[in-house]
């Protein structure tokens, strides 16, 4: 069976997004091509995949390829998809030319699109994300393994909020906390968790599709044990004290959790905000001090933002 590889050209500011309105529209997976990813390489990474960087991308600029069966796509999906990107702009990111290219490919060609994009990657000093498919040994004893499928890409360990948000876990988790998981998306944030020593994690995300990905991804790491997933929007409805909330989503949308973040933490508990682009930082920082948090830690990675803060007690 052929299916229609849908392209859309966009700037890395812009890939979670492009890509959770892909899935969204039905992909049934996507793969990202961003060429500045190849210069954060190490040369480990660079013999595994024994290609130029010149070789492995199409363009200079980030493609996210959507995969559907061509009975899902219309004019309607087309007219949907340029609305749907056009949206974007009211986010303040950066977005690229935006450009939508469709095209026909065999069945193994889309099995196997993603895959070359794929490799283990060390995030932290403790943390490596490693593909399901590969068989990786460890470089060292304490190294902890995060097994992840990312043929759906709901962040998947290379994107820099979700290398943020990982490295802020490793040096706030002491262990036996308590961890509410907002937007979860692949579930890597709940395992990361687990794996650095917390005791229960609870995951939400508000697309149906994403609580599955991360059920799915959270059963290859069988050594954590359980960890709750929900479909729920952030923390509405909520009621679950906890010592620690991460949260890797929009600058916009956290925007709208401030109170219930408040709510849901321990006193003294810590809050991980991740996602937030430079633009909004300080509309950000801004909206949790005013709702009881003192910021503890400010982390960058390009133009990316990752707030540690401490819910204040009054």
């Amino acid at each position: 069976m052929n299916w229609l590889e849908v392209s859309v050209n966009t700037h890395s500011e812009s890939v979670e997004v492009v890509s959770s309105i892909l899935i969204e529209l039905g992909s049934k997976g996507v793969s990202i091509e961003d060429p500045q990813d190849y210069y954060q390489l190490t040369d480990e990474q660079l013999e595994w995949l024994k290609v130029q960087q010149k070789d492995l991308y199409e363009t200079d600029t980030v493609i996210v390829k959507g995969y559907f069966q061509p009975s899902q796509w219309s004019k309607d999906s087309d007219v949907l998809l340029h609305e749907k990107l056009e949206e974007i702009k009211v986010y303040g990111l950066q977005t690229g030319p935006l450009s939508v290219q469709v095209k026909e490919v065999g069945e193994e060609d889309w099995a196997n699109a993603w895959k070359q994009y794929y490799f283990p990657v060390r995030v932290t000093r403790f943390l490596t994300v490693v593909p399901s498919w590969v068989d990786y040994e460890k470089e060292q004893d304490d190294e902890l393994l995060i097994e992840l499928d990312p043929g759906l890409a709901f962040g998947t360990g290379t994107h820099p909020t979700t290398q943020l948000s990982l490295t802020a876990l490793e040096q706030t988790i002491r262990g036996n906390e308590s961890v509410l998981d907002v937007g979860t998306g692949s579930g890597v944030l709940s395992i990361a968790s687990k794996l650095l020593g917390a005791s229960k994690v609870t995951a939400f995300d508000i697309d149906e599709m994403a609580t599955r990905v991360a059920k799915e991804n959270i059963a290859l790491n069988p050594t954590i044990g359980e960890i709750e997933v929900y479909e729920n929007n952030l923390l509405v409805g909520v009621d679950q004290k906890s010592d620690l909330i991460v949260a890797n989503i929009l600058a916009e949308i956290l925007l709208q959790m401030p109170e219930d973040a408040y709510r849901n933490l321990n006193d003294d508990g810590r809050l991980i905000l991740s996602g937030i682009i430079e633009s909004k930082a300080n509309e950000v920082k801004e909206a949790y001090e005013k709702a009881g948090f003192t910021l503890v830690e400010r982390m960058t990675m390009r133009e990316w933002n990752c707030f540690i803060m401490k819910k204040d007690v009054e």
